[in-house]
């Protein structure tokens, strides 16, 4: 058995360990990543601690610590209170202006994650007092986020355009953009009818009304100086949501330190684990070549058209495990001897290969999901990461085979 294979069968049982026992998923990930990488593999244990997500870990932290220390000051609650006075109480409402403000945010250029960030702690905080089912909420977020994430001047946009002009393709950047945006805000409907969105009404009008009325404090004063601060470095600059999250979060600590003693307590620790031990492996995994071992193979089929499909299978369960933006740099390359076939349009291909590979970033492996799973309020969190997980698993398998027809075959 070739160690490409036994790697991706380890990753199998990784899932089903952790699945009917109650091992942390990440715990196990870190192990295999260190017994597979090194026996199997070939790899030091500094080469498979090179696959560890830094970045992802720094997000998750920052983030979560963040907005506990503006929950504990009450500046959570303030803009809750005034989102939903916004909308003049329809709850109904409330998950779909979350997904137009996120969508907003990475149609003008910000990174996905970086708009999840920002967005997804207030809305599930919505969420939770006002009885939104918060699978509902996170997913509108994430796909929100993914809805504008392919306009011309946005990230995935430009990553996309720029792969598509070096292989020398045919490129429409508007169709780009619509097919991902109709792509996610069906999907949101779907979510939104399936739980519970057309059940809501409206807040109570004493419920509404008894928002905190009693004058701002200078905590929370600094605290949205803060957010705000967050906001323009994260979107203007460009710079690291996490690393600025944490910086802001130090600050607001140090000028309340009973406050920041709670705060850090509320850090989810366990997400943090789980998410950065699967990361790992995964990482180990495109070390190994598994996923190149995959996409060969799957080159390698008679048909055109099932090799389409199975590409678009490949982006997809590779995104829900890893980096959305390194699977769009590969899949569209890989794809290239099937695009110049002449029945399939190159680009209803290429929009099909990059909203399969972006559409599944509601997975709690993907940092998207990774941030709705650290930021849901009051739940039992391993059982809302099992929501998520089958929510991630479905969309991975519906996805690819709906693009494929829609755009593919059809286009």
């Amino acid at each position: 058995m070739s160690p490409e294979l036994i790697s991706i069968l380890v990753l199998a049982l990784v899932f089903a360990l952790a699945t009917t026992l109650s091992v942390n998923m990440g715990g196990l990930g870190f192990a295999a990543a260190f017994l597979v990488g090194t026996t199997v593999g070939g790899l030091t244990a500094e080469k498979v601690l090179d696959g560890f997500p830094g970045d992802i870990f720094v997000v998750l932290v920052g983030v979560t610590y963040l907005f506990a220390i503006a929950r504990a000051n009450g500046t959570v609650d303030r803009l809750v209170d005034l989102a939903v006075r916004v909308v003049g109480g329809r709850i109904a409402v409330i998950p779909w202006v979350m997904f137009g403000v996120t969508g907003l945010l990475t149609a003008i250029g910000a990174v996905s994650p970086a708009a999840v960030a920002i967005i997804a702690p207030i809305a599930l905080n919505l969420a939770n007092r006002y009885g939104i089912n918060q699978l509902l909420m996170g997913a509108l977020v994430v796909h929100g986020a993914q809805a504008g994430g392919f306009s011309p001047i946005s990230v995935y946009g430009a990553i996309v355009n720029g792969v598509v002009e070096r292989n020398h393709l045919p490129q429409n950047e508007i169709a780009l953009f619509l097919a991902s945006l109709v792509a996610n805000a069906v999907i949101a409907a779907i979510v939104f009818v399936v739980f519970g969105g057309l059940k809501l009404g409206r807040a109570d009008k004493e419920t509404e009304d008894a928002g905190p009325r009693e004058r701002i404090t200078f905590h929370q004063v600094l605290t949205l100086l803060g957010l705000t601060t967050l906001v323009v470095l994260t979107l203007v600059f460009d710079l690291n949501v996490g690393l600025v999250a944490i910086t802001i979060a130090v600050v607001l600590g140090v000028a309340s330190p009973k406050t920041n003693a709670q705060a850090v307590n509320q850090i989810t620790w366990p997400t943090v684990l789980l998410i950065c031990g699967v990361l790992t492996y995964v990482s180990v995994l495109q070390q190994m070549g598994a996923v190149t071992y995959v996409g060969n193979a799957v080159r390698d089929v008679g048909s055109p058209t099932l090799a389409v499909l199975l590409l678009l299978f490949i982006g997809a369960i590779v995104s829900a495990l890893a980096s959305s933006v390194g699977v769009l740099g590969a899949t569209i390359p890989l794809a290239v001897p099937l695009l110049t076939v002449g029945h399939i349009d190159p680009v209803s291909m290429v929009a099909a290969l990059a909203v399969a590979a972006t559409v599944v970033d509601v997975s709690p492996f993907s940092t998207n999901g990774a941030i709705v799973l650290a930021n849901a309020r009051d739940v039992d969190r391993d059982a809302f990461f099992k929501q998520l997980l089958r929510y991630g698993a479905f969309i991975v398998a519906v996805a690819p085979v709906a693009l494929w027809a829609v755009l593919a075959v059809i286009g």
